[in-house]
């Protein structure tokens, strides 16, 4: 039964790049690449601070089309470039402080920390991206989170062609 519930909880995504690992790594790791695709269609990102070291952390704002600004912040555990990043995922106020979900409306079931594995593989010249995200309550917000990280990942697809 745990691994059921555990896979319930466990979102997983997998892309193609038309990019090299480096590059797709540099789009992960660089605040002024993020801020060029974090976050679903019609959201900004116009702010990301990155202390790329394990132990280090990271807080974006992402902005949706009505101005509604929404933090996230997590600690990175593992850095491999350009191959493997792992950190955790929570929810934050705009000075970086952990927030529950509750705080933008959401599910108070809602963890207050997740976790995100990104792996990259060279693939025939480009970059299969894995990513991860591990801990989301299942159903809506689980089918919501899925739809924001490809919706992303469709801006990170264009930001890499123009790069």
């Amino acid at each position: 039964m745990a691994n059921e519930e555990k896979k319930d909880t466990d979102l997983l995504i997998m892309r193609i790049f038309n990019a090299p690992p480096e590059l797709v790594w540099k789009a992960w790791t660089e605040p002024e690449s993020v801020m060029r695709w974090w976050g679903p269609k019609g959201f900004t990102s116009p702010i990301c601070k990155i202390d790329l070291r394990v132990g280090g952390s990271y807080l974006f704002c992402m902005r949706s089309p009505d101005g509604e600004d929404f933090w996230s912040t997590g600690v990175y555990r593992e850095l491999v470039p350009p191959k493997r990043l792992v950190c955790t995922d929570s929810f934050a106020d705009e000075d970086g402080n952990v927030v529950p979900a509750t705080y933008y409306g959401m599910s108070p079931d809602f963890p207050l920390e997740l976790q995100v594995t990104l792996t990259l593989e060279e693939h025939d010249g480009k970059t299969k991206m894995t990513l991860e995200h591990v801990g989301i309550p299942p159903g809506t917000m689980k089918e919501l989170t899925g739809q924001g990280w490809n919706e992303s990942f469709d801006k990170l697809a264009a930001y890499l062609a123009e790069a």
